[in-house]
């Protein structure tokens, strides 16, 4: 585990573009960036890097379940399900956690880490719910939707740098077209109220998503 830095009110102390390092963290990244189109690929770094200020807003930085190579890990890694290894027989979210769940497991990290991160990546679409499970899935949660304009406010100062080293690069039409293809390989990839479904049944009535028009329309733009 990574030791959580000292933090002053409402600021990080550490660059804000540092990463964590380690083996976990470069066999995550490996993962990642073998999987997914690059403008995800920067959405996820740049996820992890809402998380991690989201954690400093909220105080949570200095708390014993705060664990910054795993908050990093499932950021990461959270839409390795868009990527040719899913099999496409489940929701997106589902084997991307499985697997990411399997990167840390051929890594040697604990299973009881492992269980973290998948259950983080399981639910990072599914509104509600993560903030009553573990500090894990709760920061993925809101690092994933602060990329979406969910609660911009916080991050109002260190966005422009981040946006800088981590381009956007059209990323929500990529994500709602790779989401899409996934779902198109199965009946059970896209289930009846999931997002997958959701978004193919928008894409084929107005040939746009209400996810694409809310980010394109949010602070951050496409």
């Amino acid at each position: 585990m990574t030791d959580a830095p000292p933090v002053l009110p409402n600021k990080l102390t550490d660059d804000v573009l540092a990463l964590p390092s380690g083996p976990l963290v470069e066999a995550s990244l490996a993962a990642a960036r073998a999987a997914v189109h690059p403008s995800l690929l920067n959405h996820c770094i740049r996820g992890f890097y809402w998380a991690r200020l989201f954690a400093a807003r909220r105080g949570v930085l200095n708390d014993a379940d705060y664990n910054e190579e795993l908050l990093f890990a499932a950021n990461v890694m959270h839409d390795l399900g868009t990527g040719p290894d899913a099999p496409g027989r489940l929701r997106f979210e589902l084997e991307g956690a499985d697997l990411a769940a399997a990167v840390l497991t051929d890594f040697g990290a604990p299973a009881g880490d492992v269980d973290k991160v998948w259950e983080a990546i399981a639910f990072h679409t599914t509104p509600q719910l993560p903030e009553r499970m573990g500090l894990l899935t709760y920061l993925t949660y809101e690092g994933v939707w602060i990329d979406f304009g969910k609660n911009a406010d916080l991050v109002a100062e260190e966005q422009r740098k981040i946006h800088a080293a981590y381009p956007r690069l059209e990323m929500i039409s990529n994500l709602a077209d790779e989401v899409i293809a996934h779902g198109a390989r199965s009946e059970t990839a896209a289930p009846p109220y999931a997002l997958a479904y959701h978004l193919a049944q928008e894409r084929k009535a107005d040939g746009v998503t209400t996810m694409e028009r809310g980010v394109v329309n949010g602070p951050w733009g496409e």
